[in-house]
């Protein structure tokens, strides 16, 4: 073990962390398989939510993050598949998804399959994030009007008594609010002195973790729009659930419609030009709802409506991420700190990365997400040479290890911004490197006006090498010139883009991770920074 790496990463963390891992670890005794309390009647109608992507095919295959497995055996919910993907096999996601309400009959089976060969307290399904993530979606299908089996009833309230006794505070964050979720919805659906705790427990904890966990520009503190967009949608579940069981005027449900406001338009402004959400930290597409989805389930909750912002700077401070806009062009800038410092889990070391979007077409994207776990795909991904920004000595800009841990973090700082009607600027710096020897300091600034972005990068203090690096979205053909200091991009709809680099500049194998087991072959564009700064420009 690296014992300053393992230092640097636990001296951020909480107390409640560390007292919290050891409580995991803790054997808490034989479920509690008392009968379930009696179900409490809706007093308004659910309203449809966002929907899921139809992840089962009869009578057996399960398809998640892009690979397909058939669960025939008791022991197949337990193996054969990496952690996340046997995760998703316990969520039930596919309850939310048309086809469950066209055909119920096979998934009901599969329930029942469920509740036969995963017995209380055993087994990966029985993992409290599974189990939050499974009681709110038998729950939801039944509001919609799925038949949930007799069975289905009694476990939920075995799995809320068990989810009660163990609640993530050893991880904090959005684990912690898939529990907090799951309680409040048990608390809803049944009734009685029990459930009524579960739900004062869980909207205990939403009054603790809403206020620090969003930020007051609505962004998710763990800062990733994959996430965000996950805990958006949870908050509209509740809101949905508050309304149909007339608790909206409770505390906490009663500010819900203030705070989701604030997060659909945090997201709106972390969104492409494509409608897609952009890629800071761990984010992927297929895992949480698309921002339409999101939009079109408030607008079904009477939520009015957010659009896209239209001025040429939405500087999103709290959060630390910067939409610009001029013309047909969105550039989305991070100059965010990696997230909260004690639940840096789902960070990447991308500070002073960019994406750019040209009308409806990406052209520069960071790397993405297709893997999780404790592997070398998953270092490659984190890595600072998989986003668009500066890479010093070929190490990271934060100390990321293992598959969520954190050592060292960079520090963003100098933040300006400058706008006009014709060009925005925008530059800071960051301390990322300030361990090495001659302490680096990277320094970016942006200049966007309707037809070009210019992007000048300098290194304060000695290096071996400084590379800048442009990742290209996998649609866009780029092409260089001898001498590497200019070339074309042409975009999906036949646009050119002109580019030139102050230093000769290669063109280079790439690949894009748009989602969870899809790794999609790319290109981009290393310079290397000599001593000078750097600057590179795209003309379109």
């Amino acid at each position: 073990m690296n014992l300053g790496r393992f230092m640097r990463t636990v001296r951020r963390l909480k107390p409640e962390q560390v007292w919290g891992r050891a409580a995991h670890l803790i054997p808490r005794g034989r479920p509690d398989l008392r009968p379930a309390p009696r179900r409490r009647a809706p007093t308004a109608a659910w309203v449809t939510a966002a929907p899921k992507a139809a992840a089962f095919t009869p009578p057996a295959t399960l398809r998640f993050l892009n690979e397909a497995g058939d669960v025939v055996r008791p022991q197949d919910w337990q193996g054969g598949h990496d952690l996340l993907w046997l995760y998703n096999l316990h969520y039930f996601d596919d309850l939310a998804s048309s086809e469950a309400l066209a055909a119920p009959a096979p998934r009901v089976a599969l329930i029942d399959r469920w509740l036969s060969e995963n017995p209380p307290a055993a087994g990966i399904g029985w993992a409290p994030y599974p189990t939050s993530l499974r009681i709110v979606n038998w729950i939801k299908a039944q509001l919609a009007g799925f038949p949930l089996p007799a069975a289905a009833a009694e476990s939920l309230a075995v799995q809320a008594r068990w989810l009660a006794g163990r609640l993530e505070r050893h991880l904090l964050g959005n684990h912690l609010l898939a529990n907090a979720k799951a309680l409040v919805f048990a608390g809803c659906w049944f009734e009685g002195a029990e459930a009524d705790g579960w739900r004062r427990r869980g909207l205990a904890l939403l009054a603790e973790q809403l206020p620090e966990q969003i930020l007051p520009d609505g962004g998710h503190f763990e800062r990733s729009p994959m996430y965000h967009a996950i805990i958006e949608e949870d908050l509209l579940d509740l809101l949905n659930l508050a309304r149909a069981f007339g608790m909206a005027d409770e505390p906490v449900l009663r500010d819900l419609p203030g705070r989701i406001a604030a997060m659909r338009a945090w997201l709106a402004a972390m969104t492409h030009p494509d409608g897609r959400i952009s890629f800071f930290n761990d984010a992927a597409f297929g895992i949480a709802a698309e921002p339409d989805e999101l939009e079109a389930y408030a607008a079904r909750l009477r939520l009015p409506a957010v659009q896209q912002p239209t001025e040429p700077v939405a500087a999103l401070r709290p959060s630390g991420y910067l939409r610009l806009r001029l013309g047909e062009a969105v550039a989305l800038i991070d100059a965010a700190p990696i997230g909260p410092d004690y639940l840096p889990g789902h960070a990447h070391a991308d500070t002073l990365s960019f994406e750019l979007s040209i009308g409806a077409a990406r052209v520069i994207v960071n790397g993405g997400t297709s893997v999780y776990g404790d592997g070398p795909q998953r270092q490659l991904e984190r890595a600072t040479a998989s986003h668009s920004t500066v890479e010093i000595d070929g190490e990271n800009s934060s100390e990321v290890w293992a598959g969520f841990r954190v050592g060292r973090r960079a520090r963003v700082r100098d933040l300006t911004v400058e706008a006009s009607e014709d060009e925005v600027s925008v530059s800071a710096a960051h301390d990322g490197y300030r361990w090495r020897r001659g302490r680096p300091i990277h320094r970016r600034r942006w200049t966007l006006t309707r037809s070009s972005l210019t992007v000048r990068d300098e290194v304060d203090g000695a290096v071996r090498a400084a590379i800048a690096r442009f990742h290209f979205a996998p649609q866009v053909e780029a092409t260089a010139e001898p001498g590497g200091r200019r070339g074309v991009l042409v975009l999906p709809d036949g646009r050119r883009v002109a580019w030139t680099s102050s230093a000769p500049a290669r063109i280079e194998a790439d690949e894009w991770r748009p989602e969870f087991g899809l790794r999609t072959p790319s290109h981009q564009l290393a310079a290397r920074l000599d001593g000078a700064a750097l600057e590179t420009r795209f003309d379109w």
